[in-house]
């Protein structure tokens, strides 16, 4: 049975792609020291009580304003800001528990794009550790996409008996084509590769990413949220620098934050 090739088999990365931008009115008699989405949070909090001046040497700055949101809870608004990154070398199985997440807006690859030359696969890295497990895994991937191709192949030859189409024929043909691609999908393992952007507000990263990097989560979406994480510790600090990355004895890492009341 022919081995899935190594180009074929896909890290993760995450980048940053956007991010907000603020455009303070120019008859509000105040300024920061911040720009973007924190800046744009720190507004929206001042705006709630017109507190242009800075009655508090305490929270003067962008980044004790917003440390001081964190400490209190007022997170509302953190849903201001926006951060979008592009996520590659997921799983298919670990993109559903991307999408659970409600309050991103979330663009994936279409499930019916499958390369011709075969479709990626994501080696879970408890598996790429262990060289017999690996190679049983990546065994099972290309089986997995020998029958894909098989039954897809059969199906757009019409041997499996697809149901008939009316209309012109190359619209018929359009349809055959593409519930056969459908039906076959079914095949694909969960851990073939898809992409995904993914934009959220601070509010909504800091939930994923609270919820996502702990002990408690499988080892792949962990590995995502950490991922995320620095990015948007990169994009916004002063709205994720609370959170800690540490590494388990396993050497895995997780992150956490002393603000996190839930998840």
């Amino acid at each position: 049975m022919p081995r899935t090739p190594a180009s074929q088999v896909h890290q993760l990365r995450v980048q940053l792609v956007a991010r907000t931008e603020f455009l303070p009115p120019a008859d509000v008699p105040w300024s920061t020291d911040a720009e973007g989405g924190q800046a744009l949070a720190e507004f929206a909090g001042r705006a709630c009580y017109q507190s242009w001046s800075k009655p508090r040497p305490s929270t003067a700055t962008n980044a004790a304003f917003l440390r001081h949101v964190l400490q209190v809870g007022h997170l509302s608004v953190l849903e201001h800001g926006t951060a979008t990154l592009y996520l590659r070398g997921v799983s298919r199985a670990v993109a559903h528990e991307v999408l659970r997440h409600r309050h991103f807006s979330t663009s994936e690859l279409s499930p019916r794009h499958v390369p011709t030359d075969g479709a990626p696969v994501v080696v879970p890295a408890v598996v790429a550790q262990d060289p017999a497990a690996a190679e049983l895994f990546l065994r099972a991937a290309t089986a997995a996409r020998a029958a894909h191709d098989e039954l897809l192949t059969a199906l757009e030859a019409g041997r499996s008996g697809g149901a008939a189409s009316a209309g012109p024929e190359l619209a018929a043909e359009t349809l055959r084509h593409k519930q056969a691609r459908q039906a076959a999908l079914a095949l694909l393992p969960g851990a073939t590769e898809t992409q995904l952007v993914v934009t959220g507000n601070y509010r909504a990263w800091r939930h994923f990413v609270a919820a996502r990097a702990t002990d408690l989560v499988d080892l792949e979406v962990r590995a995502l949220a950490v991922a995320c994480l620095r990015q948007l510790q990169s994009a916004a600090p002063h709205v994720f620098s609370d959170f800690e990355v540490g590494e388990l004895v396993d050497g895995t890492e997780v992150a956490s934050s002393p603000y996190v009341t839930e998840a």
